[in-house]
């Protein structure tokens, strides 16, 4: 699936999302605009001296700025309104995703994804309020199994029993031909170490 692909499908512009060209995207999203209602709920009544219209017109431009989005080889958060800051996460450095919901996520279905990196100081990344967090969760978590089952970091015990035995025979085979090697004569076939003994004999008899 390609950048546009993805847009499409989430109706997000995905114009600020830079990809590799071995790189695609899996799943896009931002806020649920669900997540606008304590803004229209706080908002309205206090419309007539305009601050009111002023705290929606802000909590919707932050809610339909804000996207996420997980590729083959990364996770990526851009927020801001006026400006823009687009954060980063390689595959590979994630140690840790969970979600949360609060009573109102619960009941509207939407919630938290956090992801904790190795070596990272708590939470380094959070998708707020993303519908079905459960799923996202599990969609990040199952790419990264498959990404390091394939990088080798899911090998069976036989896998490495067998690595492990090939090794051993390769190492017994070099040290069997490098004694070989050391001994005069040790190349010599059977035949010629037993005409050289039938010759010491009879040179022995000869002496005698």
């Amino acid at each position: 699936m390609t950048a546009e692909t993805a847009a499409g499908d989430a109706g997000m512009d995905l114009a600020w999302l830079s990809l590799d060209d071995d790189e695609a995207v899996i799943w896009a999203s931002g806020p649920d605009r669900r997540t606008l209602i304590p803004a229209f709920v706080v908002g309205l009544p206090l419309s007539i001296v305009l601050i009111g219209l002023v705290i929606i017109v802000s909590e919707y431009l932050r809610v339909t700025n804000t996207h996420y989005v997980v590729t083959n080889r990364a996770l990526y958060e851009k927020t801001g309104v006026f400006s823009r800051d687009v954060k980063r996460i390689e595959h590979g450095k994630v140690q840790d995703i969970s979600y949360s919901q609060s009573a109102l996520g619960t009941h509207f279905g939407y919630g938290t994804v956090e992801v904790s990196t190795a070596g990272g100081s708590g939470v380094e990344m959070a998708f707020k309020s993303v519908p079905d967090p459960r799923a996202v969760q599990q969609r990040i978590s199952d790419r990264l199994k498959r990404e390091r089952g394939d990088s080798g970091t899911d090998r069976t015990k036989d896998d490495v029993l067998d690595e492990i035995l090939t090794e051993l025979r390769a190492i017994r085979a070099a040290v069997e031909d490098s004694s070989a090697s050391q001994v005069p004569g040790a190349d010599r076939s059977a035949t010629q170490r037993a005409d050289d003994r039938q010759s010491y004999e009879y040179d022995e008899d000869q002496s005698i």
